[in-house]
């Protein structure tokens, strides 16, 4: 996300886009017309499908779409110099196309921080080990196992699913009945993001070691089934997202690996899209969960505007939109008990209420209250991304490991805001 690469990529990318345009400026006239409609074609598409998909409650960066018009550039320019350019001019007009798209991609990763390092990027495109991953055959830490859950209940066509053990869960034989939180990601994902991308698994391996190996079971879901099917956790025409959550993962959960079955001690914590999930599962299901952290979410599923949310995930329902708004299902259901959540807002200080993610967060918290769910809108600095999403994730785990009644954690209330 930082440091030399982006830069130096983006560099090379113009000084390859000046060659292949070549001088004299004669050149420029007649690849401008070209260039230019490409390019603007190029970033408005881009733009278009950003804001009809409802991808993002806060504006991307002008140079991403910067980018993507230079892409369309360097397509025009290869394609109108062609026939006149020398053999090494046509090699470097190639060569500008990938060198804008990857440029375009670095930034797009710079605004959502999907992949914080290179390494990460590498594990991720290589498949390649995950941190602390394992099998039950090695005890003796934290341990990430790769497990296939059934879908039974849902048919939901899905991936596999991860789970991590803290120490504690080692130690004995039956091993305890700790508390299990659901972790969810966001729109684009797989279950790995959050140990990937949102560093969890570092998170968690040192919240168990400072309180004598205890830490809840964290289950990494796919609520997806592919990389970019956005269920928004509902039952749907994208699949019974669900019901694979609810009547899929949590028996599964429950009975491999002999988590509490109590509501008061399972959890939902996810970011963006996985944060507005997080809500929903919850105040449909307090039978199930009672705890939620909701990162960066919006106010109720969105594939962009409602009327395109209930056209493309219910099939034009309404009534199966209302079904899963938590707005409307928080009304219904009447008086909670025993239901608490925290809102997590990304900005450096609180925004006017009409700002996004952090009006749906006090809209929703103020709902709950007036239901008998105690919750706090938190805000802290930072961007709608990945990085953002660990920290929160970080600072809310001793509340969330306290309220869940997880060994030798007390339970503590929210920070001031």
């Amino acid at each position: 996300m930082h440091g030399w690469i982006p830069l130096t990529v983006q560099l090379v990318a113009v000084l390859a886009l000046a060659l292949a345009l070549g001088w004299p400026p004669r050149r420029w006239l007649t690849a401008l017309p070209p260039m230019g409609l490409l390019g603007l074609a190029a970033a408005g598409g881009a733009y278009w499908f950003v804001a009809d998909d409802g991808l993002s409650g806060e504006p991307a960066p002008p140079m991403l779409w910067g980018w993507i018009a230079l892409v369309g550039a360097a397509v025009a320019i290869a394609a109108v110099g062609w026939r006149t350019a020398a053999r090494w001019r046509r090699a470097v007009a190639l060569l500008a196309v990938p060198l804008c798209l990857l440029s375009a991609a670095l930034t797009l990763n710079g605004w959502v921080g999907y992949y914080p390092t290179v390494q990460s990027a590498w594990g991720q495109w290589t498949s390649g080990p995950l941190p602390d991953q394992s099998d039950l055959t090695t005890p003796g830490q934290g341990r990430v196992l790769n497990v296939t859950i059934p879908s039974d209940a849902s048919h939901f066509k899905h991936r596999g699913e991860l789970v991590y053990l803290p120490p504690s869960w080692f130690a004995q034989s039956p091993p305890p009945e700790l508390p299990a939180v659901m972790m969810i990601g966001g729109e684009f994902n797989t279950p790995s993001d959050w140990l990937r991308s949102g560093g969890a698994i570092k998170v968690i391996d040192d919240f168990a070691a400072a309180h004598h190996d205890n830490a809840p079971v964290l289950v990494f879901v796919d609520s997806g089934g592919s990389f970019n099917n956005d269920t928004e956790c509902v039952n749907g025409t994208r699949g019974n997202a669900a019901d694979h959550l609810t009547e899929d993962v949590v028996p599964y959960v429950i009975s491999h690996f002999g988590v509490s079955t109590k509501p008061s001690q399972w959890g939902v914590v996810g970011w963006s899209m996985g944060g507005t999930c997080a809500v929903d599962l919850t105040v449909m299901h307090p039978e199930k969960f009672r705890t939620f952290v909701d990162i960066a979410g919006d106010l109720s599923p969105n594939t962009g505007t409602r009327a395109q949310t209930i056209s493309r995930l219910f099939g034009g329902s309404a009534d199966a939109w209302a079904a899963f708004d938590p707005s409307t299902v928080i009304a219904k259901h009447g008086r909670y008990s025993g239901v608490s959540g925290w809102f997590g807002v990304n900005g450096a200080t609180p925004r006017s209420d009409n700002d996004g993610q952090l009006a749906a967060a006090k809209t929703l918290c103020a709902l709950g209250q007036a239901n008998g769910i105690d919750c706090a809108v938190i805000t802290e600095p930072g961007r709608h991304d990945w990085p953002f999403a660990g920290k929160v994730f970080a600072d809310s785990l001793p509340w969330l490991a306290g309220r869940l009644g997880t060994p030798g954690v007390p339970s503590i209330g929210f920070p001031s805001t």
